[in-house]
């Protein structure tokens, strides 16, 4: 999906849990990962997680792997 103004600027207000909630269960080949809008995800994802570890580990540990 092509990073348009608008879906970046959701992205960016996107908390970890809401992306790594999308990350874990999401169906496979959901738009939001493909191109440059799944680069741009996974890249958001990472600084929030580089930021603050335990609230990354908090939100892991709360969504758990099965939905």
């Amino acid at each position: 999906m092509n990073l348009t103004p608008e879906l970046k600027t959701q992205i960016d207000g996107m908390s970890i849990m809401t992306l790594l909630s999308k990350i874990r269960f999401s169906p496979c080949g959901d738009p939001l990962f493909q191109d440059e809008s799944g680069d741009y995800c996974m890249k958001r994802y990472a600084e929030l997680r580089d930021k603050n570890p335990d609230e990354h580990v908090a939100a892991s540990k709360t969504l758990g792997w099965e939905q």
